[in-house]
């Protein structure tokens, strides 16, 4: 493998292309902003998503999705997940047949309840997938410092190649089938990362943000059991090693826009002043729906979904989630 394309030049996209850089690739990576890719290519930087990092010199950016996939054997898709559908619309006629799609985002559809991997499917049904995820700060891995993900595909020689191509001594890549249980994880751990953010904005204590990654990591496998996910991949670095990263850190969008609710600001104010995505907002609803979908029990996942969609009451919310019954503890 010699090109690799990639759609989406956020922070996570744009370290991804250091990435594939650093492992000998040529890169072209497509960002939805014009002045983003002439950032890139100009002054070799993305001060929107991704500041002070200074970029490799080759990396060449356009705003053309097209130009991206011309000529890769690989596409990263690297946007939020809502966009998934569309701009693989776009990319219907760009895409070449056979060159694998990875999906880099993490979320399910919300007008579908569709894993991401089944929405590429449906819009490009010729196109090989795979999932990339797992505890991944981007500006961490656009430095080079070191990180473990999980490529997940039912292709297992697609894998293979793939991790050969992508992975360095610091970007470690292990290789699973089980492409659900990967993006559940991915997209269950956003919402939950909100929770344990309003638990640090309330000051509840240490002991109640652990409460809330356990049982949170109880609900993240009950969902992917119901989509014929395997426990030990959430178990690994897409489930809990993705979800203990996430609620601990203020580099995380979701942990910190739950710190934000919990100290009492407004959702939409904390949304309009940040460039980033935060996934959690939009997964809340898409989770719990596919949640309701398939009669699995989240309570924490339904009452992030009542703050951040509902107008639930947080502490009513607390409150509802510490006067459930409590029972036997699953193994999970």
């Amino acid at each position: 493998m010699k090109r690799i394309g990639i759609v989406g030049a956020g922070a996570w996209g744009t370290a991804l292309a250091m990435v594939a850089r650093r492992a000998g690739l040529e890169v072209v990576i497509q960002a939805f902003e014009p002045e983003v890719a002439d950032a890139i290519n100009g002054a070799h930087e993305n001060p929107t998503y991704l500041p002070g990092v200074k970029l490799d010199k080759k990396i060449r950016a356009t705003a053309a999705a097209a130009e991206a996939a011309d000529g890769a054997e690989a596409l990263l898709l690297v946007m939020p997940s809502q966009f998934v559908r569309g701009v693989c619309r776009t990319l219907a006629k760009a895409a070449k047949p056979g060159v694998p799609a990875v999906i880099c985002a993490k979320g399910i559809e919300r007008d579908t309840s569709l894993l991401l991997s089944e929405v590429v499917a449906d819009v490009l049904p010729r196109t090989p997938i795979a999932v990339l995820s797992g505890p991944t700060f981007a500006v961490e891995v656009a430095r080079d410092l070191p990180t473990g993900v999980t490529l997940a595909a039912g292709d297992g020689a697609m894998a293979v190649r793939l991790s050969d191509a992508l992975g360095t001594a610091r970007f470690r890549i292990y290789r699973t089938g089980d492409v659900a249980g990967v993006q559940i994880g991915g997209a269950v751990k956003n919402v939950i990362a909100i929770a344990c953010g309003i638990v640090e904005g309330r000051r509840m204590g240490e002991n109640a943000r652990a409460t809330v990654i356990t049982r949170g990591l109880a609900e993240m496998v009950r969902l992917g059991a119901a989509k014929g996910a395997r426990p030990e991949t959430l178990m690994g670095l897409s489930g809990i090693g993705d979800l203990t990263l996430t609620c601990n850190a203020m580099q995380s969008r979701n942990f910190s826009l739950g710190v934000a609710l919990g100290k009492g600001e407004k959702l939409a104010d904390v949304m309009a002043a940040r460039a980033s995505v935060a996934e959690g907002v939009f997964n809340a609803a898409s989770v719990t729906e596919l949640a309701r979908r398939l009669g699995v029990d989240m309570p924490i996942c339904l009452a992030v979904d009542g703050i951040i969609n509902h107008f639930s009451d947080i502490d009513a919310a607390i409150a509802g989630l510490l006067s459930r019954p409590v029972g036997v503890v699953e193994t999970a």
